[in-house]
């Protein structure tokens, strides 16, 4: 994700880089309580999974609290492939002010939605905009924790106003056997979603799919993981629709479909 400002997603370019009883019960939409850099949100269990409903990690890039914690995001982490990274950035913004972080949790939180009323089990590594973090590795960490069956980072790209479109990234070369076949899965199932509702990306990436070696989120994840980048803030009409509520749901949508489809196949 491009950022503009001092990682998530889940996207110079910086990127940062969710039942029981047989999958019949699903978890609510989140409260908007305080968040703080040492109050993570809480772990899912670690070991096995109980439930047989689908788990999904949603990850809503960013924070509204990072930009005045810039000692805290600014922290060096470990982003995979023997590298490290700031453990979180600021995130990008549109022309009148719109914050790409509120945009992200808006949209993560409405996929939930949609996937709880489809009996899935969803997890946000984030539940509110006022805190700061996680760092990358903590909320790759978060989707390993909850077995996963897939993970998606939520993300708005920060590039120039003639840019617009939306792209898929993945970890290239991948790091497992989750990042290979599973994760391309999963990243082509929400490209097709994705693109029957809005152009693909015309600046960056392939065909609506970007391969990426330096997102820690992707690189740390050891669960089928993908980030979304929905479209460019700085683009006046991608902008314009991320900042209602209609167009914050027409992303969601397309997102919960990609997901959908790639847990039925």
């Amino acid at each position: 994700m491009r950022c503009r400002g001092v990682v998530l997603l889940v996207v110079g370019l910086v990127l940062s880089a969710c039942g029981d009883g047989g999958g019949t019960v699903a978890s609510p939409r989140p409260s908007a309580g305080p968040e703080t850099s040492q109050s993570r949100p809480p772990a899912p269990a670690t070991t096995t999974r109980q439930a047989e409903a689908p788990v999904v990690v949603l990850d809503p890039g960013h924070n509204g609290g990072n930009a005045t914690a810039l000692a805290e995001i600014n922290r060096q982490v470990p982003a995979g492939r023997g590298r490290m990274k700031p453990c979180n950035t600021t995130g990008t913004a549109t022309d009148a002010g719109y914050p790409e972080h509120a945009f992200n949790l808006d949209v993560a939180r409405r996929v939930g939605d949609v996937l709880a009323a489809q009996a899935v089990r969803v997890v946000y590594t984030r539940e509110s905009d006022d805190g700061v973090g996680p760092c990358v590795d903590r909320r790759a960490a978060i989707g390993n924790e909850a077995l996963a069956d897939a993970v998606v980072s939520i993300h708005a790209d920060g590039s120039s106003a003639q840019g617009s479109g939306f792209h898929v990234a993945y970890s290239d070369p991948p790091l497992n056997e989750a990042q290979g076949e599973p994760a391309q899965r999963l990243a082509g199932a929400m490209l097709a979603s994705m693109a029957a509702e809005f152009p693909v990306a015309d600046y960056i990436g392939e065909g609506g799919l970007s391969g990426r070696d330096d997102l820690a989120g992707l690189n740390l994840s050891e669960r089928p993981a993908v980030l979304v980048e929905c479209g460019n803030m700085r683009n006046a009409r991608e902008a314009a629709a991320m900042s209602t509520p209609e167009g914050r749901q027409r992303y969601a949508d397309a997102i919960s479909a990609g997901i959908l489809a790639y847990l039925r196949r």
